[in-house]
């Protein structure tokens, strides 16, 4: 007898994180290079010393420090496992499977893979020729059957963000009965005044009588905890508590947590850090777009190469410079940004490869 499993797991591709290879510098993942601060890695490893006792299952703490920061009670936030987790647990606590999960596409990978794994039905809405998010189309998208909308801004993996008019004009017309999730995890990288604050906006949406807007966010990125998995969502209680009915007990480990409230605590360091990654962002984009390639405007930790047929030739060429970039075959390539030094060896090969 073999065991029965379902079917339609048959037809999901499983999720493809950034490669790995020894001797090669990594700019595929969007993690921070310079890891976590000395302050926080402290942390973690006074927190080693009790990994014998279960972390708290509802990181109460952390949940404080986070309400705090926020200016928005307790009661409206929830920590999981990285926000790819809090991604998931929003699609089971809305959606059955006759429900529907709307997201612009291309976009953060996880979309498709959790809404399918959940049970429930995707809706995929392309994106503008200028790589960015389709308010109108995404909008027009919404059924009566819809139950979530993920909008992530700045966007995985283009980097394109959208302005607060666009973001509240998503929000207007989004109908009351489905959750609108603003998914924020490269916040801490936008630049531009013209983006939102996704928790701000948020606040003053519920402030209106609109209960149905919610924000993740999370500390792989600008705080370097990749590798402990953390994060974080912002909703109305109503949305917070289904949440915490679907959410694996333990979830989020004692290191993550005691790492999170760390890094809270250095913010302004890190936040420095990002400023500097912002200002090599904005050079190595100059420098591709000398060189003649299409690079829209980023507000994230990475460039958008849409590459299109050319794509895996140029993954090929930078894997012979030992360069890592992510790779989406046949729509373009993201890049991490890195160190000034790495930057420089990922610009050399950008300008040595053939585009014709």
């Amino acid at each position: 007898m073999t065991v029965r499993t379902r079917a339609d797991l048959a037809s999901i591709p499983g999720y493809v994180p950034g490669r790995s290879v020894p001797g090669a510098v990594k700019l595929a993942s969007n993690e921070v290079s310079l890891g976590p601060l000395p302050s926080v890695v402290a942390a973690i490893a006074e927190a080693a010393g009790q990994v014998n006792r279960y972390p708290d299952s509802g990181a109460a703490e952390l949940v404080a420090a986070l309400s705090a920061r926020l200016d928005v009670p307790g009661s409206h936030v929830s920590v999981g496992c990285g926000s790819v987790t809090l991604c998931q647990q929003l699609i089971q606590a809305t959606c059955t499977a006759e429900d529907e999960v709307v997201f612009p596409w291309r976009s953060f990978e996880a979309y498709p893979i959790i809404t399918q794994v959940v049970g429930a039905q995707q809706v995929r809405v392309p994106l503008t020729p200028g790589h960015a998010l389709d308010v109108d189309a995404m909008v027009a998208a919404i059924t009566p059957r819809t139950r979530l909308v993920f909008v992530c801004t700045p966007n995985n993996p283009t980097g394109t963000a959208l302005t607060a008019a666009e973001l509240d004009r998503f929000i207007a017309a989004a109908p009351a009965d489905a959750l609108v999730v603003i998914d924020e995890a490269y916040r801490e990288f936008v630049d531009d005044e013209s983006v939102p604050d996704g928790v701000e906006l948020a606040k003053a949406a519920w402030a209106a009588g609109r209960d149905n807007v919610a924000v993740l966010r999370t500390f792989s990125k600008a705080y370097g905890l990749a590798g402990l998995r953390v994060g974080y969502l912002v909703a109305p209680p109503a949305v917070i508590e289904v949440v915490r009915k679907v959410f694996v007990p333990f979830g989020v480990n004692a290191l993550a947590q005691a790492a999170a409230l760390a890094s809270l605590r250095a913010e302004d360091e890190l936040l420095a850090r990002c400023r500097d990654i912002v200002a090599e962002r904005t050079r190595v984009r100059t420098e591709l777009l000398a060189l003649g390639y299409d690079v829209p405007p980023t507000q994230a930790n990475f460039v958008w190469l849409p590459l299109a047929d050319r794509t895996q030739a140029f993954n090929e060429h930078c894997m012979e410079h030992k360069l890592v970039v992510r790779a989406f075959p046949g729509d373009g390539a993201r890049v991490t940004i890195s160190t000034p030094e790495e930057n420089d060896l990922f610009l050399e090969a950008a300008r040595t490869f053939p585009r014709n």
